[in-house]
């Protein structure tokens, strides 16, 4: 079953790190990852870039409103995302609670179980191809 994984991370606590004391930690957290991977449990990682750089869409008054910044003002902001392939939810708390970033005590991890989508896919699909038909 996959989990989808986001890590929180106060950015002005990890400015205030010195650059070895993040480049250790980096290389710590890349290390963990690729044993994650090689055991098939990465499914996917992707870093986000600050919140800084977010906007935000909403739909407002029969339009798509478009703003700077991200969706909540925070202190922690959302950091990054993996995908991890795990047995149950106890397995992939155990896989992530291993992670350097984890323990590191910067950043707060939350898990949540994938949703599975394909039949609402497929009866989505069936709806759509009956309108097409008409």
């Amino acid at each position: 079953m996959k989990y989808i994984c986001l890590g929180y991370i106060e950015e002005k606590k990890w400015e205030t790190k010195s650059e070895s004391e993040r480049n250790a930690f980096i290389d710590e957290c890349f290390a963990y990852d690729d044993v994650l991977r090689k055991n098939g449990h990465l499914v996917g990682v992707e870093a986000l870039q600050g919140p800084r750089n977010a906007i935000t869409l909403r739909f407002q008054n029969g339009k798509v409103s478009v703003t700077d910044g991200p969706y909540a003002e925070t202190k922690e902001q959302l950091g990054g995302i993996f995908i991890l392939e795990a047995k149950d939810l106890n397995h992939a708390i155990q896989l992530l609670s291993k992670h350097p970033g984890v323990r590191g005590g910067d950043f707060i991890n939350e898990i949540r179980p994938a949703a599975d989508l394909t039949e609402m896919i497929r009866e989505s699909e069936r709806r759509r191809s009956a309108t097409k038909e008409k």
